[in-house]
C-alpha cells in the first residue's frame, strides 16, 4: 500500500472514531508504545538526513499530540514492569533517544521539559568521553553540503578516485572508504578528527565553527549530570556503538559503557546500536545484568514480549501527523502496517555506522 493510499484510509479511521476507539480498548490498555527519536535538528541536518534528525517543530508537534490526546507518558523502566504485572495505565507510551547527542542537551530536552515528560536516553559512550564530532557523520554531512560537484583532491585523503559529490551513492562510497581506511591504518580518534578537519579544508568548510556548535558531538559527562539531575534516565547503547560477535568483546562493550556512564547497578536496559541484533546476543546480554533491549522493529510491546527484543516506533520527519496519531493509538498494528529492522552486521568487527568510534 502506497504511503498516500495508508495516509488516506488513515484519515477515514480516524473520522470514523477507529482511533479513539482503538486508543480506548483493553487491547490498546495492554501495550506499550515505546517511541524512539535519535537526533533534534540545530540547523539543517534533517535535511541531510531526515530519517536521523527531525527539526524541532515536529518534534514539539509530536508531544502536542501526545499531550492534547491525554496519552499517558511513563518513564520506561516502570511502563516495562507494569506491563509485566498488566497494571499499564489508559494509552500508554515511553519516549526515548538513541546516542545522546548534544542536539538532545540543546534541542531536544528543553521541549520535554516544558511538558513535562519522562525520557530515557540510551547513550553511546566513546564519543561523550572524547568531545569532538563523530567521525562518519560529520564527514558525511560535510560531503552534502558541498554537493553536486566534482573534486580533484581524493589524494590529498589516501582516496584513489577523485570525490564525486553529485549523488548520495558516491558520497557514501566516499565515507565508507574513508571509514574504512582509518580502521585499516589503526586510527586514533584525534586522527581521524585530522582527517576530518582536512576534509573540512579541501571543502572549504570552516571546521572550527562545526566544533564550535557541537553539532554531531554527544553530551559530556556534566552535561549528562546536569540532565539527570533533572530525571533524564540514561541507560546502555555500548561503548564505541558497535556489537561485536565475539561474546567477550560485546560484553566490553557494555562494561565499558557503564564505565564510563559511572552507573552499574541502574544502567539495566540496553539499546541495539542501528537496531542490529543477533540470537547469541541475549544470553551475552543477561550475563550482563540486562533486563531489557530494545529494537528498531516498529510494534507494541505486549506482557508475552521477549524483554530483549522489545519493538518501537522509530519516529521521523516523513512521518505525517494522522500516521502519529495512528501508531499512538495502535492502529497501524491491527492493521498490519508493521516492519522489521534488517539484521545485518556490518562486515567492519560489526561497527555501527552511525556513531563508531
Amino acid at each position: 500500500m502506497s504511503r498516500l493510499i495508508r495516509r488516506k484510509a488513515l484519515g477515514i479511521l480516524r473520522t470514523c472514531g477507529a482511533f479513539r476507539l482503538v486508543a480506548d480498548s483493553e487491547w490498546r490498555k495492554n501495550r506499550l508504545l515505546i517511541l524512539c527519536y535519535h537526533g533534534i535538528a540545530q540547523g539543517d541536518e534533517h535535511h541531510w538526513r531526515p530519517s536521523l534528525y527531525m527539526p524541532p517543530r515536529i518534534f514539539r508537534q509530536r508531544l502536542d499530540i501526545l499531550d492534547r490526546g491525554g496519552y499517558s507518558v511513563v518513564p520506561l523502566g516502570e511502563g516495562l514492569r507494569r506491563l509485566r504485572t498488566n497494571d499499564l495505565p489508559p494509552r500508554s507510551v515511553a519516549i526515548t533517544f538513541d546516542d545522546g547527542g548534544y542536539n538532545f542537551y540543546s534541542e531536544a530536552f528543553p521541549i520535554l521539559k516544558r511538558y513535562q515528560f519522562p525520557v530515557t536516553v540510551y547513550q553511546t559512550t566513546y564519543y561523550s568521553d572524547y568531545q569532538k564530532p563523530v567521525f562518519n557523520l560529520i564527514c558525511s554531512y560535510m560531503l552534502w553540503k558541498r554537493r553536486g560537484s566534482v573534486l580533484q583532491v581524493g589524494k590529498d585523503l589516501g582516496l584513489s578516485e577523485p570525490l564525486d559529490l553529485r549523488t548520495e551513492n558516491s558520497r557514501n562510497k566516499i565515507v565508507r572508504d574513508m571509514v574504512l581506511g582509518s580502521e585499516a591504518n589503526n586510527l586514533t580518534g584525534v586522527a581521524k578528527n585530522d582527517l576530518a578537519a582536512r576534509l573540512a579544508g579541501l571543502l572549504d568548510i570552516p571546521y572550527d565553527q562545526l566544533e564550535a556548535k557541537r553539532i554531531f558531538q554527544l553530551m559530556n559527562r556534566y552535561e549528562r549530570e546536569e540532565l539527570a539531575a533533572q530525571g533524564v534516565d540514561f541507560q546502555l547503547h555500548t561503548h564505541r556503538h558497535r556489537t561485536p560477535l565475539n561474546e567477550i568483546l560485546f560484553r566490553k562493550e557494555i562494561q565499558d559503557n557503564r564505565r564510563s556512564l559511572h552507573s552499574v547497578e541502574k544502567a539495566i536496559h540496553f539499546c541495539y546500536p542501528s537496531g542490529v541484533y543477533r540470537p547469541e546476543f541475549l544470553p551475552w546480554l543477561q550475563a550482563e545484568g540486562v533486563v531489557s533491549a530494545t529494537t528498531c522493529d516498529s510494534g507494541l510491546a505486549t506482557s508475552r514480549t521477549n524483554a530483549l527484543l522489545l519493538p518501537r516506533l522509530v519516529d521521523d520527519s516523513a512521518r505525517s501527523p494522522i500516521e502519529f496519531e495512528a501508531w499512538l493509538a495502535g492502529v497501524p498494528c491491527l492493521l498490519g502496517f508493521r516492519k522489521t529492522a534488517l539484521q545485518i552486521i556490518p562486515a567492519a568487527a560489526g561497527r555501527s555506522s552511525q556513531t563508531g568510534a
